[in-house]
């Protein structure tokens, strides 16, 4: 009895925190159906705000603002982040220690500091804010997650792999490609999901690199926050649907693959 007791007890509790965590989504997606203004009074189903959502070339813009510039920082951080965590795995103790320190800073800093000194930085060489400057920060905060993500996993490597390859004919890069980076791909994969979202997501520091005419989704969505906007559910909607996509594929397609290679 009292272990029946534990377990209902501790199920109601999860599940009050599950429902705190997505009843404001759940709310949300089915208000984007509604057929009026109000955020809070159901009057019936209607697609009018997502057809508004398609029409408006503003959302449009923000959209393709949003989209590719997570695309491009996510690949450039990527790389630059994988390569400098295979260098920072063969340097020297304390050039390895010295750097990793300075790549916390961005990630210890808080968002509105390291805004303030991406802008300056931007201002001090004149350049024009707008799609690079948002584009280059971006890539700036997100490499110091991807190098994170995968210096970890290198860690785990035998040292003697590369030099192995290396002994048997393949050059460095040969050696980096078919030997070293088939064995981090889930590091890597980690780091560039991680550098997607964070770009995806991002509202402090591209509100202040930005230019006039340029914004992403997050900007939009505070701009629009002031009045009531359904909009707003709309577009929100269609995200968390691409993101629940994406990450059921993500999880169910290796067990796929497991699942087929036991059979095999």
């Amino acid at each position: 009895m009292v272990k029946w007791r534990g377990k209902l007890l501790s199920g109601s509790y999860l599940g009050l925190i599950l429902l705190f965590f997505y009843l404001p989504i759940i709310i949300m997606i089915v208000f984007s159906f509604n057929s009026s203004r109000s955020l809070t009074i159901w009057n019936g189903f209607s697609l009018e705000w997502y057809e508004k959502l398609f029409h408006s070339e503003d959302m449009m813009q923000a959209v393709i603002n949003t989209f590719s510039i997570a695309i491009l920082a996510t690949a450039i951080s990527t790389v630059v982040g994988t390569l400098t965590a295979v260098g920072l795995s063969k340097s020297k103790r304390i050039l390895r220690e010295c750097v990793l320190a300075l790549n916390d800073l961005p990630m210890l800093n808080p968002d509105i500091v390291t805004a303030i000194g991406l802008m300056l930085f931007f201002t001090s060489l004149r350049i024009e804010k707008g799609y690079v400057t948002m584009l280059l920060a971006h890539i700036a905060f997100c490499i110091p997650y991807v190098i994170l993500s995968v210096l970890p996993k290198l860690r785990t490597l035998d040292p003697n792999l590369a030099e192995a390859a290396m002994d048997l004919g393949a050059t460095p890069w040969q050696a980096l490609m078919k030997v070293i980076i088939p064995q981090i791909i889930p590091a890597v994969i980690s780091g560039a999901l991680i550098a997607f979202t964070m770009s995806l997501d991002d509202f402090v520091i591209s509100y202040f690199v930005t230019g006039n005419g340029v914004s992403n989704i997050s900007i939009l969505v505070y701009t629009m926050s002031k009045r009531i906007n359904p909009t707003i559910n709309a577009l929100s909607t269609i995200l968390v649907v691409m993101i629940t996509v994406v990450l059921i594929l993500i999880n169910v397609v290796p067990l796929l693959r497991k699942k087929e290679g036991v059979a095999k």
